[in-house]
């Protein structure tokens, strides 16, 4: 899933591990979600929402990976 994790933490003037602090969550965690390899619960989706004030729709994009479904 595509995001804007990494715009928003910079934006925000935050490092990784600030961030990973404020989420109670490990910097891995905020490195793989930045790279698009994780994808977060939806209580971590919240949080960042709602720390970054905005919509969950802001951050991330869902990105159909079969068409079929």
């Amino acid at each position: 899933m595509k995001n804007f994790v990494r715009e928003k933490r910079i934006g925000f003037g935050m490092t990784q591990d600030e961030l990973s602090e404020k989420l109670g969550v490990s910097r891995q965690t905020i490195i793989s979600l930045e790279k698009g390899k994780y994808n977060p619960s939806i209580t971590l989706a919240f949080k960042l929402s709602k720390l970054f004030q905005c919509s969950i729709e802001d951050l991330f994009i869902f990105e159909e990976e079969d068409k079929h479904v």
